[in-house]
């Protein structure tokens, strides 16, 4: 079947509902757990195992996928990925106990894995680099859409209709998703590995990566900006609760004041980084949220001052999503581009888990202030990496509007890699 090209927004709608879908599924589960535990019989000791599971699963699954997105191509991905987790979704309707729900997220967590790098891949693969930053900005939006709409519309199902509603909600949206990949999104004409993905050149073309300096940097940003995120957000509402006095659903609008943040800001930051360059953005960005990690401890003391200050820091957040997933999209060609985006994902899931696990130490033994300077810490770290080890390309012309895209989708924007600073 010959797909005609579809309009640039298309697309970035579509992989926008797939980020809003897939990101959803995996937060609803926190909140909820609790029901699935009184629901299920499920001792509180196991229930932190479903979400270590799914993790578990998404980190392995993008390994895996990465060097198959390169062979098979983008689109054959998507559909997989989105085929696997619509009906691990619906699934979540047949459990009934530990067993059984188990089996589901791992299911999840192996679609989700699949899915991890795809969006972003096919983002590098289908829009010039000119405007790749406007585009992963607006799909990455999807994720603070699901935060600010599908997590509390999720939590009122869940309690008036049972914990399985949340999940057939978000399985008809990664359904709908699956559909418009099936029906409307080509597979970009791109260079594609020619060989069969065995295990051994799968391995041997990460580490041959990983040998080079850029990419190795740009790995070890990726592992820093979970970690510092990690070390951060676990332990704040905790915080918040018993030091501060803020209530469950003073936190409950807290998470949702900083998904408007991201939603206002994402966008525009991918936007003006196709502009000015992405480096800049990124280390602002790092430095301004490393300060205001620090400072949360002394600045709030009461949950009015919660509000802006979260708004704040989860501006900073966004500013560096799209500019840096952006980044990671020139550093390889067209048939490693799926490597290297489920390389980084693996790793950003590596260092959000070895956060929340020192977190937790550090906020037993010397309370929450240690944990915002380690996520201080690692968050200048990332951009300091990203500013002095990552080349970014060169700019030879302006891009055009994204309304006026040429007939193939180029912007007339030609690329070459710049040397980092010294």
């Amino acid at each position: 079947m010959t797909i005609p090209r579809p309009h640039p927004l298309f697309v970035v709608f579509t992989l926008w509902l797939l980020v809003f879908s897939a990101s959803s599924q995996t937060m609803i589960i926190a909140p909820i757990l609790p029901l699935v535990g009184d629901s299920l019989g499920i001792r509180e000791a196991l229930l932190g195992t479903l979400v270590s599971a799914y993790s578990l699963m998404v980190g392995l699954f993008a390994v895996i996928s990465g060097p198959f997105s390169d062979r098979l191509g983008r689109r054959s991905i998507l559909l997989g990925g989105t085929g696997i987790m619509t009906l691990a979704l619906a699934l979540h309707g047949l459990v009934g106990g530990y067993a059984s729900f188990m089996a589901v997220r791992i299911m999840a967590g192996i679609g989700g894995g699949i899915l991890s790098g795809a969006a972003v891949s096919y983002v590098g693969d289908y829009f010039p680099y000119a405007r790749r930053g406007w585009a992963t900005g607006w799909i990455m939006s999807g994720s603070a859409a699901g935060q600010i709409v599908g997590i509390p519309l999720g939590v009122v199902l869940a309690g008036a209709l049972g914990f399985r509603m949340p999940f057939y909600l978000f399985a008809v949206t990664m359904a709908a998703t699956f559909v418009l990949v099936l029906l409307r999104l080509p597979q970009p004409d791109v260079k594609r590995k020619a060989q069969p993905v065995t295990l051994g050149r799968a391995a041997r073309d990460y580490w041959d990566m990983l040998r080079q300096p850029e990419i190795t940097a740009a790995a070890a940003a990726f592992f820093l900006m979970f970690l510092g995120v990690s070390f951060y957000v676990i332990y704040l509402p905790t915080w918040l609760e018993r030091e501060v006095g803020v209530t469950a659903n003073q936190i409950a609008l807290l998470f949702l004041v900083g998904g408007v943040a991201n939603v206002i800001v994402g966008p525009q930051a991918g936007r003006i980084s196709d502009q000015v360059g992405r480096k800049g953005i990124i280390l602002l960005s790092c430095v301004g949220l490393s300060i205001a990690m620090v400072l949360t401890t002394l600045v709030i003391d009461r949950a009015i001052v919660a509000y802006p200050y979260f708004f704040v820091v989860m501006a900073l957040v966004a500013m560096r999503i799209g500019p840096f997933s952006a980044l990671l999209t020139a550093l390889v060609p067209d048939d490693r581009r799926g490597s290297l985006m489920c390389l980084a994902v693996a790793l950003g899931q590596v260092g959000f888990a070895a956060g929340g696990t020192l977190a937790g130490v550090l906020y037993a033994s010397a309370g929450y202030w240690a944990t915002t300077v380690l996520g201080a810490v690692s968050v200048l770290g990332m951009g300091l990496t990203v500013w002095y080890r990552v080349p970014e390309p060169v700019r030879e012309a302006p891009a055009t509007s994204t309304a006026d895209p040429t007939p193939e989708g180029g912007f007339g924007v030609s690329e070459g890699m710049s040397t980092p600073p010294e």
